[in-house]
């Protein structure tokens, strides 16, 4: 049976995501992102494409790398305004019924007790359709705009990080028995104190002493996605993540990233299958090559290079103000950055120039753009899952939200012809659409399964009451 492409739709609540300058675009309706219309025409959209989920991408921080300032990327609306996608989440999931929701949060600038609770709430109200893409953060702005001095350094990040998490699986997993509401109208009871545990928990970090406030949701944790590909990222990525999403323009280091997680997932006890590996790309496609190229030229004329130039400096730390456009891409590493993003172009199979990056990030972001045919779209889309072990691909795009409606009208039937794309939503939760029916819940193999009282605790605990 060949492996069946599964595709999320990668978004943000902002009117730039990866193509700067394509907002001018008279097919292209980013202005609109600040309209619930525009984002419930969006899941519509990805729901009849048979979508596996919607990715929004976030952060707190402002790109002010540019220059010293935040000039260029206010000019070009460069990831800026930028909206809280979780007040998305409901009025999408209203309009679906099988759409996955996954929204960015990171773990550096809240206790973990608020965030539990929020995702809690949506996994309620989206019928176990919510995910969250776990990120630590890597801008100094968003440091400074909660009150911090400066982002802490990369690597004690994801020690923090190990630390959040372990906190959130306690409230999650560990603070309600399945059995705890109890509902009887007769005795007046809601909720069986005997199955409820406060969670303590007091680390380097974080302190938490707390019954979860919410009750146990279709998949108490949500489904679990995460981005790390630097060295610590692969190892925190491997313990946690449910899906990992990669950002790279090379099939190599793609498959070289996903052996490597995929083997610390063994060496965490997991089975390396139960990581779904996503790859950034882009696909500009029409009836014919000859019109997908044309599409794809017209597109072209309306990179904004200073938008580029401002993401590009704001993910890597690197002031790119003060190198020429034909300059070598600048390898100096910065704690205060996407770290496998320096590493992404630096150690590529060729040398690039910055002006190369701009012009390759300019439409799509930094992974691979595929133009044509839908049968040379899917003839692509097969080549990387059988060359990189990757699942499916975050589907970025250059006019929103007409790309992922080419793909959805155009390639995605070509898919299913070939029996590599469903034809139907599987029942369930987002986890069971996933990973199969039956599995609404982390396996117990999952590090968040320890923080579950087992059935001999469970006994101990009624015996002693």
């Amino acid at each position: 049976m060949p492996k069946q492409i599964q595709v999320n739709g990668f978004a943000i609540f902002s009117p730039v995501h990866l193509s700067p300058g394509l907002w001018r675009h008279p097919q292209d309706r980013s202005l609109d992102f600040d309209t619930l219309d525009y984002w419930t025409d969006v899941a519509r959209i990805l729901e009849a494409g048979k979508f596996d989920s919607i990715f929004i991408a976030d952060g707190i921080g402002i790109h002010d790398v540019y220059a010293g300032t935040a000039d260029a990327a206010l000019s070009s609306g460069a990831q800026i305004p930028k909206l809280d996608p979780m007040l998305l989440v409901s009025a999408m999931a209203h309009v679906t019924e099988h759409l996955g929701l996954g929204v960015t949060a990171p773990v550096s600038y809240e206790p973990p007790f608020t965030l539990a609770r929020r995702f809690s709430t949506l996994d309620h109200l989206t019928k176990g359709r919510v995910a969250w893409n776990i990120v630590t953060g890597y801008s100094n702005a968003a440091s400074r705009a909660v009150g911090h001095d400066n982002i802490m350094p990369h690597d004690p990040r994801y020690d923090l990080a190990d630390e959040f998490l372990d906190a959130v699986y306690a409230l999650w997993e560990g603070s309600w028995d399945d059995e705890a509401i109890a509902v009887d109208p007769n005795r007046g009871v809601v909720a069986d104190p005997q199955h409820i545990r406060k969670v303590h928990r007091h680390g380097t970090h974080f302190k938490v002493d707390a019954i979860h406030l919410v009750h146990p949701s279709p998949q108490r944790t949500p489904f679990l996605f995460q981005a790390g590909a630097s060295n610590r990222g692969k190892d925190f990525a491997a313990r946690h993540a449910e899906a990992v999403f990669l950002g790279e323009h090379s099939r190599t280091r793609t498959a070289t990233n996903v052996a490597e997680t995929r083997a610390r997932a063994r060496a965490f006890g997991r089975n390396e299958r139960d990581i779904r590996f996503y790859a950034l790309t882009t696909v500009i496609v029409a009836e014919t090559r000859a019109a997908a190229d044309a599409k794809y030229r017209d597109y072209q004329r309306y990179i904004d290079p200073k938008g580029s130039l401002a993401l590009l400096s704001g993910w890597t730390g690197i002031d790119l103000s003060r190198y020429s456009l034909d300059d070598p891409f600048p390898t100096v590493k910065k704690d205060n950055a996407v770290t496998s993003m320096i590493d992404s172009f630096s150690r590529s199979e060729r040398p690039w120039t910055i002006r190369e990056i701009i012009e390759h990030n300019g439409i799509g972001g930094r992974g691979p753009v595929i133009v044509g045919s839908p049968a040379e779209v899917a003839d692509e889309l097969q080549s990387w899952i059988r060359e990189t072990d990757i699942d499916g691909f975050n589907l970025s795009y250059a006019v929103t939200p007409g790309g992922y409606r080419d793909f959805a009208e155009l390639v995605v039937p070509e898919l299913q012809r070939r029996g590599v794309y469903k034809t139907e939503y599987a029942p369930g939760t987002l986890r069971e659409k996933v990973f199969g029916t039956g599995r609404a819940r982390l396996p117990s193999s999952h590090p968040a399964a320890g923080f579950r009282l087992s059935a001999v605790g469970r006994a101990l605990k009624a015996a002693s009451a």
